[in-house]
Protein backbone atom coordinates (compact mmCIF):
# COMPACT_ATOMS: atom_id res chain seq x y z
CA UNK A 1 0.00 0.00 0.00
CA UNK A 2 2.83 2.24 0.75
CA UNK A 3 4.89 1.83 -2.17
CA UNK A 4 1.83 2.23 -4.42
CA UNK A 5 1.41 5.60 -2.80
CA UNK A 6 5.29 7.01 -2.57
CA UNK A 7 5.51 6.03 -6.57
CA UNK A 8 2.02 7.25 -7.98
CA UNK A 9 2.80 8.89 -11.23
CA UNK A 10 0.13 11.12 -10.81
CA UNK A 11 0.48 13.36 -7.42
CA UNK A 12 -2.11 15.40 -6.23
CA UNK A 13 -1.57 19.13 -5.83
CA UNK A 14 -0.52 20.15 -3.06
CA UNK A 15 -2.93 21.64 -0.43
CA UNK A 16 -2.43 25.72 -1.11
CA UNK A 17 -2.77 25.85 2.59
CA UNK A 18 0.47 24.59 3.09
CA UNK A 19 2.73 26.64 0.29
CA UNK A 20 0.97 30.08 1.35
CA UNK A 21 0.04 30.25 4.72
CA UNK A 22 3.55 31.24 6.10
CA UNK A 23 4.49 33.01 2.53
CA UNK A 24 4.04 36.30 3.88
CA UNK A 25 6.88 35.81 6.56
CA UNK A 26 9.31 33.36 4.64
CA UNK A 27 8.72 34.64 0.91
CA UNK A 28 12.12 33.35 -0.03
CA UNK A 29 11.79 30.30 1.99
CA UNK A 30 13.09 26.91 -0.24
CA UNK A 31 10.55 25.06 -1.81
CA UNK A 32 11.77 21.21 -1.77
CA UNK A 33 11.87 19.24 -4.87
CA UNK A 34 8.91 17.55 -6.47
CA UNK A 35 10.00 14.64 -6.47
CA UNK A 36 8.80 10.75 -6.46
CA UNK A 37 11.57 9.37 -4.02
CA UNK A 38 12.27 9.75 -0.51
CA UNK A 39 14.99 12.03 -0.14
CA UNK A 40 16.97 11.06 2.67
CA UNK A 41 18.42 14.12 3.51
CA UNK A 42 18.36 17.62 1.60
CA UNK A 43 15.11 20.26 2.67
CA UNK A 44 14.50 17.30 4.73
CA UNK A 45 17.42 18.39 7.75
CA UNK A 46 15.30 21.85 7.40
CA UNK A 47 12.55 20.15 8.42
CA UNK A 48 14.44 18.53 10.78
CA UNK A 49 15.53 21.88 12.53
CA UNK A 50 12.17 22.28 12.56
CA UNK A 51 10.57 19.95 14.04
CA UNK A 52 13.71 19.79 16.53
CA UNK A 53 12.41 23.47 17.46
CA UNK A 54 8.62 22.93 17.59
CA UNK A 55 9.58 19.51 20.32
CA UNK A 56 12.05 22.19 22.54
CA UNK A 57 9.19 24.82 22.67
CA UNK A 58 5.89 22.48 23.19
CA UNK A 59 7.72 19.14 25.22
CA UNK A 60 10.50 20.82 26.26
CA UNK A 61 8.22 23.43 27.53
CA UNK A 62 6.10 20.92 29.41
CA UNK A 63 9.38 19.30 30.71
CA UNK A 64 9.69 22.36 33.07
CA UNK A 65 6.15 21.38 34.43
CA UNK A 66 7.96 19.59 37.58
CA UNK A 67 9.11 22.97 38.42
CA UNK A 68 6.28 24.39 38.92
CA UNK A 69 4.47 21.96 40.21
CA UNK A 70 7.65 21.73 43.30
CA UNK A 71 6.49 25.18 43.49
CA UNK A 72 3.05 25.10 43.91
CA UNK A 73 3.11 21.80 46.50
CA UNK A 74 5.62 23.97 48.85
CA UNK A 75 4.03 27.24 48.50
CA UNK A 76 0.25 28.39 48.72
CA UNK A 77 -0.80 30.44 46.12
CA UNK A 78 -4.13 29.65 44.97
CA UNK A 79 -6.72 29.23 47.93
CA UNK A 80 -8.23 25.94 48.41
CA UNK A 81 -6.29 23.85 45.66
CA UNK A 82 -5.15 20.54 46.91
CA UNK A 83 -2.09 18.45 45.19
CA UNK A 84 -4.21 16.68 42.94
CA UNK A 85 -5.49 19.92 40.90
CA UNK A 86 -2.20 20.55 40.01
CA UNK A 87 -1.43 16.83 39.48
CA UNK A 88 -4.50 17.47 36.78
CA UNK A 89 -3.18 20.15 35.58
CA UNK A 90 0.01 18.74 34.19
CA UNK A 91 -1.83 15.93 33.07
CA UNK A 92 -4.29 18.20 31.24
CA UNK A 93 -0.90 19.08 28.96
CA UNK A 94 -0.12 15.68 27.72
CA UNK A 95 -3.78 14.21 27.62
CA UNK A 96 -5.62 16.90 25.97
CA UNK A 97 -2.73 16.85 23.57
CA UNK A 98 -3.11 13.57 23.10
CA UNK A 99 -6.73 13.61 22.60
CA UNK A 100 -6.74 16.19 19.94
CA UNK A 101 -5.22 13.58 17.60
CA UNK A 102 -7.56 12.36 15.59
CA UNK A 103 -9.14 15.54 15.24
CA UNK A 104 -6.39 17.75 14.16
CA UNK A 105 -5.27 14.75 11.61
CA UNK A 106 -9.02 15.45 9.95
CA UNK A 107 -7.39 19.78 10.27
CA UNK A 108 -4.45 18.68 8.63
CA UNK A 109 -6.11 16.65 5.41
CA UNK A 110 -8.58 19.41 5.51
CA UNK A 111 -6.82 22.58 5.76
CA UNK A 112 -2.91 21.30 5.61
CA UNK A 113 -0.52 21.37 7.92
CA UNK A 114 0.59 25.57 8.57
CA UNK A 115 -3.53 26.54 9.46
CA UNK A 116 -3.63 24.02 12.71
CA UNK A 117 -0.32 24.75 13.33
CA UNK A 118 -0.54 28.81 13.77
CA UNK A 119 -4.02 27.86 16.00
CA UNK A 120 -1.59 25.99 18.17
CA UNK A 121 0.99 28.74 18.82
CA UNK A 122 -1.85 31.19 19.77
CA UNK A 123 -3.04 28.66 22.21
CA UNK A 124 -0.13 27.68 23.83
CA UNK A 125 1.04 31.21 24.51
CA UNK A 126 -2.23 32.95 25.33
CA UNK A 127 -2.57 29.48 28.07
CA UNK A 128 1.23 30.92 29.40
CA UNK A 129 0.34 34.68 29.17
CA UNK A 130 -3.62 33.99 31.05
CA UNK A 131 -1.92 31.33 33.75
CA UNK A 132 0.58 34.37 34.67
CA UNK A 133 -3.01 36.30 35.72
CA UNK A 134 -4.18 33.12 37.50
CA UNK A 135 -6.05 34.04 40.44
CA UNK A 136 -8.20 30.62 41.14
CA UNK A 137 -7.46 27.38 40.66
CA UNK A 138 -10.08 27.31 37.97
CA UNK A 139 -8.15 29.88 36.06
CA UNK A 140 -5.07 27.88 36.36
CA UNK A 141 -6.64 24.39 34.78
CA UNK A 142 -8.30 26.44 32.09
CA UNK A 143 -4.79 28.71 31.37
CA UNK A 144 -1.78 26.54 32.05
CA UNK A 145 -3.87 23.25 31.54
CA UNK A 146 -6.67 23.42 28.62
CA UNK A 147 -5.19 26.35 26.29
CA UNK A 148 -1.62 24.96 26.78
CA UNK A 149 -2.15 21.31 26.17
CA UNK A 150 -4.50 22.20 23.16
CA UNK A 151 -1.52 24.41 21.69
CA UNK A 152 1.09 21.73 22.15
CA UNK A 153 -1.52 19.43 20.62
CA UNK A 154 -2.27 21.68 17.63
CA UNK A 155 1.67 22.03 17.20
CA UNK A 156 2.55 18.87 17.63
CA UNK A 157 0.51 16.17 15.91
CA UNK A 158 0.91 18.12 12.33
CA UNK A 159 4.30 18.17 12.75
CA UNK A 160 5.42 14.77 13.82
CA UNK A 161 4.70 12.36 10.38
CA UNK A 162 6.99 15.29 8.29
CA UNK A 163 9.87 13.89 9.35
CA UNK A 164 9.50 10.18 8.35
CA UNK A 165 8.58 11.50 4.87
CA UNK A 166 11.73 13.00 3.96
CA UNK A 167 14.07 10.23 4.97
CA UNK A 168 14.41 5.87 4.80
CA UNK A 169 18.00 4.88 6.20
CA UNK A 170 18.30 7.82 8.11
CA UNK A 171 14.79 7.86 9.12
CA UNK A 172 15.37 6.68 12.80
CA UNK A 173 18.30 9.34 13.39
CA UNK A 174 16.73 12.36 11.78
CA UNK A 175 13.62 11.22 14.36
CA UNK A 176 15.60 11.25 17.47
CA UNK A 177 17.05 14.60 16.66
CA UNK A 178 13.53 15.54 16.67
CA UNK A 179 13.12 13.95 19.58
CA UNK A 180 15.95 15.55 21.34
CA UNK A 181 14.69 18.82 20.96
CA UNK A 182 12.40 18.67 23.85
CA UNK A 183 15.50 17.95 25.72
CA UNK A 184 17.01 20.80 24.94
CA UNK A 185 14.08 22.68 25.59
CA UNK A 186 13.34 21.37 28.59
CA UNK A 187 17.32 21.72 29.95
CA UNK A 188 16.49 25.47 28.69
CA UNK A 189 13.92 26.29 30.67
CA UNK A 190 14.11 23.97 33.52
CA UNK A 191 17.46 25.73 34.82
CA UNK A 192 15.65 29.37 33.53
CA UNK A 193 11.96 29.01 35.02
CA UNK A 194 13.74 29.11 39.02
CA UNK A 195 15.42 32.10 38.57
CA UNK A 196 12.72 33.79 36.91
CA UNK A 197 10.06 32.90 39.39
CA UNK A 198 12.78 33.78 42.51
CA UNK A 199 14.38 37.21 40.62
CA UNK A 200 11.12 38.22 38.69
CA UNK A 201 8.06 36.25 40.11
CA UNK A 202 5.87 33.24 39.01
CA UNK A 203 3.61 35.56 36.76
CA UNK A 204 6.60 36.80 34.53
CA UNK A 205 8.58 33.58 34.48
CA UNK A 206 4.68 32.25 32.28
CA UNK A 207 5.01 35.69 30.62
CA UNK A 208 8.34 34.75 29.43
CA UNK A 209 8.12 31.03 28.73
CA UNK A 210 4.67 31.80 26.57
CA UNK A 211 6.13 34.60 24.47
CA UNK A 212 9.73 32.74 24.05
CA UNK A 213 7.90 29.47 23.11
CA UNK A 214 5.74 31.57 20.90
CA UNK A 215 7.83 33.32 18.58
CA UNK A 216 10.22 30.02 18.36
CA UNK A 217 6.95 28.23 17.10
CA UNK A 218 5.82 30.52 14.38
CA UNK A 219 9.65 30.68 12.94
CA UNK A 220 9.63 26.66 12.88
CA UNK A 221 6.19 26.57 11.29
CA UNK A 222 6.99 28.34 8.78
CA UNK A 223 9.83 25.56 8.06
CA UNK A 224 7.54 23.35 7.58
CA UNK A 225 7.50 21.66 4.20
CA UNK A 226 4.82 17.91 4.07
CA UNK A 227 5.44 15.36 1.26
CA UNK A 228 1.48 14.42 1.45
CA UNK A 229 1.49 15.14 -2.48
CA UNK A 230 3.69 11.96 -2.94
CA UNK A 231 2.63 10.12 -0.14
CA UNK A 232 -0.51 10.56 -0.64
CA UNK A 233 -1.66 9.15 3.19
CA UNK A 234 -5.25 8.17 4.04
CA UNK A 235 -5.19 10.07 6.78
CA UNK A 236 -8.10 8.63 8.83
CA UNK A 237 -8.82 10.36 12.17
CA UNK A 238 -9.47 6.77 14.11
CA UNK A 239 -9.03 3.86 11.77
CA UNK A 240 -9.89 0.88 13.78
CA UNK A 241 -9.08 -1.70 10.87
CA UNK A 242 -5.56 -1.11 12.04
CA UNK A 243 -6.54 -2.44 15.66
CA UNK A 244 -7.31 -5.92 14.71
CA UNK A 245 -3.43 -6.31 13.23
CA UNK A 246 -1.66 -8.09 16.08
CA UNK A 247 1.60 -6.10 15.61
CA UNK A 248 -0.03 -2.69 15.82
CA UNK A 249 -2.37 -3.82 19.40
CA UNK A 250 0.85 -4.92 20.84
CA UNK A 251 2.56 -1.48 19.75
CA UNK A 252 -0.25 0.29 21.22
CA UNK A 253 0.35 -1.49 24.56
CA UNK A 254 4.05 -0.47 24.80
CA UNK A 255 3.14 2.70 24.33
CA UNK A 256 0.56 2.90 26.99
CA UNK A 257 2.25 0.75 29.51
CA UNK A 258 5.74 2.97 29.00
CA UNK A 259 3.94 6.40 29.54
CA UNK A 260 2.66 5.22 32.87
CA UNK A 261 6.27 5.23 33.95
CA UNK A 262 7.33 8.30 31.77
CA UNK A 263 5.23 10.83 33.44
CA UNK A 264 5.95 10.43 36.72
CA UNK A 265 9.42 10.24 36.19
CA UNK A 266 8.81 13.42 34.15
CA UNK A 267 6.89 15.68 36.95
CA UNK A 268 7.73 13.97 40.02
CA UNK A 269 11.53 13.73 40.37
CA UNK A 270 11.79 17.31 41.48
CA UNK A 271 9.24 17.17 44.52
CA UNK A 272 11.09 13.79 45.20
CA UNK A 273 14.08 16.15 45.61
CA UNK A 274 11.88 18.30 48.03
CA UNK A 275 10.97 15.53 50.16
CA UNK A 276 14.73 14.64 50.84
CA UNK A 277 15.51 17.84 51.67
CA UNK A 278 16.85 18.95 48.07
CA UNK A 279 17.27 22.77 47.66
CA UNK A 280 14.85 24.57 45.22
CA UNK A 281 17.89 24.90 42.80
CA UNK A 282 19.01 21.36 43.97
CA UNK A 283 15.47 20.11 42.54
CA UNK A 284 14.86 21.96 39.76
CA UNK A 285 18.09 20.91 38.57
CA UNK A 286 17.52 17.35 39.28
CA UNK A 287 14.47 17.78 36.02
CA UNK A 288 17.58 19.46 34.18
CA UNK A 289 19.55 16.00 34.56
CA UNK A 290 16.71 14.50 33.06
CA UNK A 291 16.48 16.68 29.90
CA UNK A 292 20.24 16.37 29.55
CA UNK A 293 19.94 13.00 29.33
CA UNK A 294 17.22 13.54 26.62
CA UNK A 295 19.45 15.95 24.52
CA UNK A 296 22.04 13.56 24.60
CA UNK A 297 20.64 9.97 24.48
CA UNK A 298 17.83 10.45 21.81
CA UNK A 299 20.45 10.58 19.10
CA UNK A 300 22.41 7.83 19.93
CA UNK A 301 19.51 5.86 20.03
CA UNK A 302 18.53 7.24 16.86
CA UNK A 303 21.81 5.85 15.34
CA UNK A 304 21.87 3.06 17.10
CA UNK A 305 17.97 1.85 15.95
CA UNK A 306 19.01 3.00 12.46
CA UNK A 307 22.18 0.11 12.45
CA UNK A 308 20.65 -2.45 14.86
CA UNK A 309 16.83 -2.54 14.50
CA UNK A 310 14.17 -0.39 15.55
CA UNK A 311 12.77 -2.56 17.45
CA UNK A 312 15.48 -4.40 19.11
CA UNK A 313 16.66 -0.67 20.50
CA UNK A 314 13.38 0.39 21.09
CA UNK A 315 12.80 -2.82 22.99
CA UNK A 316 16.44 -2.41 25.25
CA UNK A 317 15.69 1.27 26.01
CA UNK A 318 12.36 0.30 27.79
CA UNK A 319 14.03 -2.45 29.60
CA UNK A 320 17.12 -0.17 30.51
CA UNK A 321 14.48 2.23 32.15
CA UNK A 322 12.96 -0.40 34.13
CA UNK A 323 16.28 -1.35 35.56
CA UNK A 324 17.02 1.85 36.08
CA UNK A 325 14.30 2.41 38.56
CA UNK A 326 14.50 -0.56 40.65
CA UNK A 327 18.36 -0.18 40.52
CA UNK A 328 18.91 3.53 40.73
CA UNK A 329 15.89 5.63 41.66
CA UNK A 330 14.19 3.53 44.40
CA UNK A 331 17.16 3.02 46.60
CA UNK A 332 18.10 6.85 45.91
CA UNK A 333 18.54 8.68 49.34
CA UNK A 334 20.35 11.57 48.43
CA UNK A 335 21.42 14.34 45.73
CA UNK A 336 24.64 11.90 44.02
CA UNK A 337 22.26 8.85 42.91
CA UNK A 338 19.03 10.67 42.05
CA UNK A 339 21.29 12.91 39.70
CA UNK A 340 23.09 9.53 38.17
CA UNK A 341 19.21 8.37 37.91
CA UNK A 342 18.00 11.25 36.03
CA UNK A 343 21.18 11.31 33.72
CA UNK A 344 20.93 8.01 33.01
CA UNK A 345 17.14 7.57 32.77
CA UNK A 346 16.77 10.93 30.98
CA UNK A 347 18.66 9.20 27.81
CA UNK A 348 16.02 6.27 27.35
CA UNK A 349 12.60 7.14 29.33
CA UNK A 350 11.42 9.47 26.59
CA UNK A 351 11.85 6.35 24.13
CA UNK A 352 8.08 6.31 23.15
CA UNK A 353 8.57 10.05 21.70
CA UNK A 354 11.13 9.60 19.49
CA UNK A 355 10.58 6.01 18.04
CA UNK A 356 6.78 6.14 17.76
CA UNK A 357 6.82 7.35 14.19
CA UNK A 358 9.24 4.98 12.77
CA UNK A 359 8.10 2.02 14.57
CA UNK A 360 4.75 3.01 13.50
CA UNK A 361 6.33 3.05 9.87
CA UNK A 362 7.70 -0.75 11.00
CA UNK A 363 4.24 -2.18 11.46
CA UNK A 364 1.85 -0.22 9.55
CA UNK A 365 3.65 1.23 6.47
CA UNK A 366 4.23 4.62 5.16
CA UNK A 367 1.26 5.84 4.08
CA UNK A 368 -0.73 4.43 6.77
CA UNK A 369 1.24 6.72 9.50
CA UNK A 370 -0.83 9.43 10.59
CA UNK A 371 -3.65 7.23 10.93
CA UNK A 372 -1.28 5.00 13.25
CA UNK A 373 -0.23 8.05 15.24
CA UNK A 374 -3.39 9.07 15.75
CA UNK A 375 -3.99 6.29 17.20
CA UNK A 376 -1.42 5.95 19.25
CA UNK A 377 -1.87 9.59 20.36
CA UNK A 378 -4.99 8.48 21.46
CA UNK A 379 -4.26 5.08 23.21
CA UNK A 380 -2.07 7.49 25.47
CA UNK A 381 -4.58 9.85 26.65
CA UNK A 382 -5.48 8.36 29.80
CA UNK A 383 -1.79 7.28 31.03
CA UNK A 384 -0.42 10.47 30.32
CA UNK A 385 -4.09 12.78 31.76
CA UNK A 386 -4.16 10.68 35.04
CA UNK A 387 -0.46 8.73 36.18
CA UNK A 388 0.47 11.54 38.09
CA UNK A 389 -3.04 12.17 40.09
CA UNK A 390 -2.29 8.22 40.88
CA UNK A 391 0.97 8.89 41.77
CA UNK A 392 0.46 12.03 44.06
CA UNK A 393 -2.21 10.39 45.61
CA UNK A 394 -0.44 6.85 46.32
CA UNK A 395 2.67 8.67 47.76
CA UNK A 396 3.14 9.04 51.83
CA UNK A 397 4.07 12.94 51.91
CA UNK A 398 4.73 12.29 56.10
CA UNK A 399 6.85 9.11 55.27
CA UNK A 400 10.87 9.09 55.01
CA UNK A 401 10.32 7.59 52.07
CA UNK A 402 7.83 9.55 50.15
CA UNK A 403 7.77 8.60 46.38
CA UNK A 404 8.21 4.47 47.43
CA UNK A 405 5.11 3.49 45.97
CA UNK A 406 5.09 5.88 43.32
CA UNK A 407 8.88 4.78 42.48
CA UNK A 408 7.87 0.53 42.18
CA UNK A 409 4.46 1.71 40.62
CA UNK A 410 6.73 3.26 37.86
CA UNK A 411 8.96 0.17 37.56
CA UNK A 412 6.40 -2.17 37.11
CA UNK A 413 5.29 -0.14 34.31
CA UNK A 414 8.05 0.00 32.47
CA UNK A 415 8.47 -4.37 33.34
CA UNK A 416 5.65 -4.43 31.24
CA UNK A 417 6.19 -1.95 28.71
CA UNK A 418 9.10 -4.24 27.83
CA UNK A 419 7.27 -7.59 27.88
CA UNK A 420 4.84 -5.89 25.27
CA UNK A 421 8.00 -4.73 23.28
CA UNK A 422 9.81 -7.86 23.90
CA UNK A 423 6.44 -9.74 22.18
CA UNK A 424 5.80 -7.67 19.09
CA UNK A 425 9.45 -8.55 18.41
CA UNK A 426 9.22 -12.12 18.40
CA UNK A 427 5.66 -11.77 16.32
CA UNK A 428 7.78 -9.61 13.64
CA UNK A 429 10.39 -11.99 13.70
CA UNK A 430 8.22 -14.91 13.07
CA UNK A 431 6.05 -13.06 10.20
CA UNK A 432 9.42 -12.48 8.67
CA UNK A 433 10.49 -16.25 8.76
CA UNK A 434 7.38 -17.30 7.52
CA UNK A 435 7.66 -14.87 4.41
CA UNK A 436 11.55 -16.04 3.39
CA UNK A 437 10.40 -19.52 3.73
CA UNK A 438 7.10 -18.79 1.17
Amino acid sequence: MSEKHEHDPSPQTPTPSDDEACSSSTPSSPVPPDDHSIPDGGYGWVIVFGVFTINAFTWGVLASYGVYLAYYLSHSIFPGATSLDFAYIGGLNFGLSMLLASPVTYLVRRFGTHVPMIMGVCFQTGGFVAASFAKEIWQLYLSQGVLVGLGVGFLFIPSVAVTSQWFDKKRSLANSINSSGSGIGGIIISLATTPMIMHLSLAWSLRIIGIVSGTMNILATCLLRNRNHIVRPPMHPFDVRLLRRLPVSLLLAWGFFSMLGYIIILYSLSDFGRGLGFSATQASSITALVNAGTAVGRPCLGVLSDRYGRIEVAGLATLSTSIMVWCFWIPAQGYGLTAVFAILAGAVVGVFWMSISTLSVEVAGLAELPSMLALAFGIIVLPTTFTEVIALKIRQPHSSRPYLYPQIFTGLAYTAASGMMFALWIVLRRRKRLVEVR
